[in-house]
């Protein structure tokens, strides 16, 4: 097990030199392309939260959300202008043509209906008509069984809705981002247990029988891909507020376009803290989302002039 100090830049630099930076050469497009599926009737800002901080290092977000009406898909371009807003039923063609996912942030949860097996994506965008938390189970379930060659970053919504068998027919190692109450209830972590080793032991297991990165949200975070582990420690309670999840998820899934889905769990989570480590100095626990977003592109280029 290793333990890394957000206080300590230092301690982050070997692994940030293995992250993906673009080349003096490189064109549009070459330097990561990201898809955030997420938001719903009740969450918006979620997803919009996710996106945004992607828009700073992936080349291009594409950026999907619930469709209730003509008005909302308006508001939506509004809020979010560092990418591309789509129409749900264009999603197919910009998944396949996208380097990861990420799906969940803001997705309703609740009761599923049962509907008809098999459905095919038009019967999907139907559903949501009548049950958003049906919506996300299956959308989630068909962008899985159509999609297993792709990278996936699961959160939230998606996390809390999906059923962890579909983990097992993905061909390529998801990222998942539950924070411990998620990772409890999908994984069957009973509440008896309480001693972080043994908390460790468990989230192992799991990412090593699933075959995914885990990024488990605790004090610390448990960050592992079933054979190496690490504790990234630091951050302050400003870090409870809601929406620094979905800046965490869409921070990794950026990286995650062109480096090691370890490696950018692992940054991710490094920088997240480290950002409100440096905002607590200005602000104490006084920051928001905003605050967040706008100081993660500092730290970043903190530990890059370290890296040299």
């Amino acid at each position: 097990m290793n333990i890394i100090n957000s206080s300590n830049i230092a301690e982050i630099a070997p692994f940030f030199q293995h992250l993906h930076f673009p080349s003096p050469d490189s064109h549009k497009g070459q330097n990561g392309k990201l898809m955030v599926i997420g938001g719903s009737s009740l969450f918006h800002s979620a997803s919009i939260w996710a996106a945004e901080i992607a828009s700073y290092f992936a080349d291009m977000v594409h950026y999907c959300s619930t469709r209730e009406n003509a008005n909302v898909m308006l508001s939506l371009k509004q809020k979010f202008q560092n990418g591309i807003v789509i129409h749900q039923q264009d999603l197919p063609v910009y998944i396949s043509e996208d380097d990861v996912v990420l799906i969940g942030p803001g997705m309703m949860r609740g009761e599923v209906e049962s509907f008809k097996s098999n459905c095919d994506f038009s019967d999907v965008l139907k559903i949501q008509t009548r049950s958003e938390s049906s919506f996300t189970y299956y959308l989630s379930q068909y962008v899985f069984s159509h999609y297993p060659d792709k990278k996936f970053v699961i959160d939230a919504g998606a996390l809390q809705m999906m059923d962890k068998k579909w983990l097992l027919h993905l061909k390529t190692k998801p990222i998942l981002t539950p924070h411990i109450k998620e990772y409890a209830s999908m994984f069957g972590l009973n509440p008896s247990i309480k001693k972080r080793d043994e908390i460790i032991l468990h989230i192992v297991s799991m990412a090593k029988h699933y075959h995914c990165i885990m990024m488990v949200k605790l004090i610390d975070d448990i960050i592992t891909d079933g054979d190496n582990v690490y504790v990234v420690k630091g951050g302050n309670p400003g870090l409870t507020k809601g929406g620094t999840g979905d800046i965490l998820a869409g921070l990794t899934a950026s990286f995650y376009t062109y480096s090691d889905p370890l490696i950018s769990a692992l940054v991710a989570s490094f920088v997240l803290k480290t950002s409100a480590d440096e905002l607590f100095k200005i602000k104490g626990t006084w920051y928001n989302n905003d605050d967040i977003i706008d100081m993660i592109p500092h730290v970043l280029n903190q530990i890059h002039k370290l890296r040299g």
